[in-house]
């Protein structure tokens, strides 16, 4: 039996609401996922090879990486056998308001070697860490202060800027909607083409040009991300993976490791530490 390659990830919390971070040292190859959150983060060891919503992207020691809500992306090691790095994640708005942008933020560079954005990720994170050590206000003042620096320097460096993400075209959002409305019993490929007169392998075809995946993927992403949700409202375990439609609790792991990099428990136990 293969062995399965090394993965270790560490969640951390963060002094902030809707702040969350990541420590991950891995040897896995991710499939096609995508997150509810933006995410910015640095990496640490080695190299990283991903698809992202503008083509292939390397990545190595010392470069910057960031994702926007929703933007379909894998990774996979960059010659070697394992690479190490670090994220802060932001529920949808925060990042806009720490960066002093109205309206919605979008991250146009997913990798960059920009030396000015580590050291402020570096400064972040180190603070973070001594927060973590002591959770005193004095620490917390000292990484708002990191995370502000961080912020104020996004704009021009990361490319991002202000922008109102454009909606899926009319027809993929009602299947979109329809998937949506029901995680726990959803409908089949026939009901979904019906909704749009298509034939199946046309709905198929199309909705995956228009969200990354096919709507199968698509409806476990949805189901990941409800249970992140529920369990950082503190409902246990068992009951998370139920209301987000899995079929036990093992299955709830083994989806949220594939497309999160850590186990559920790791986020209960990140998301019940007071901020």
């Amino acid at each position: 039996m293969a062995q399965a390659p090394a993965h270790r990830a560490i969640v951390d919390a963060s002094p902030w609401a809707g702040i969350f971070g990541t420590r991950i040292e891995s040897a896995r190859h991710y499939g096609r996922h995508w997150h509810a959150t933006h995410g910015i983060g640095l990496v640490e060891r080695g190299g990283h090879r991903s698809a992202s919503g503008r083509g292939q992207v390397d990545a190595m020691a010392g470069d910057t990486i960031a994702t926007n809500p929703g933007e379909v992306h894998d990774g996979r090691p960059l010659d070697a056998t394992s690479r190490r790095w670090r994220m802060l994640y932001f529920e949808p708005g925060v990042l806009a308001r720490w960066a002093g942008i109205q309206g919605e933020l979008e991250l146009t560079r997913p990798a960059a070697r920009d030396p000015v954005l580590a050291r402020h990720l570096l400064r972040l994170f180190g603070r973070l860490d001594v927060w973590q050590a002591s959770r005193t206000d004095l620490g917390r003042l000292a990484c708002d202060e990191a995370l502000a620096l961080l912020g104020a320097a996004l704009p021009g460096r990361l490319a991002t800027t202000a922008t109102v993400a454009p909606e899926a075209p009319a027809d993929m959002r009602r299947v979109r909607d329809r998937l949506a409305a029901d995680l726990l019993q959803p409908p089949g490929l026939e009901e979904l083409a019906a909704l749009e007169g298509l034939g199946k392998y046309q709905l198929l075809r199309r909705f995956t040009q228009v969200h990354g995946l096919p709507p199968h993927a698509w409806l476990l992403q949805q189901r990941a991300e409800r249970a992140r949700s529920l369990i950082r409202r503190g409902v246990p375990l068992v009951q998370a993976a139920a209301d987000a439609g899995f079929a036990d609790q093992s299955h709830m792991t083994r989806l949220f490791v594939r497309h999160f990099g850590f186990t559920p428990g790791a986020w209960r136990r990140a998301a019940a530490s007071p901020q």
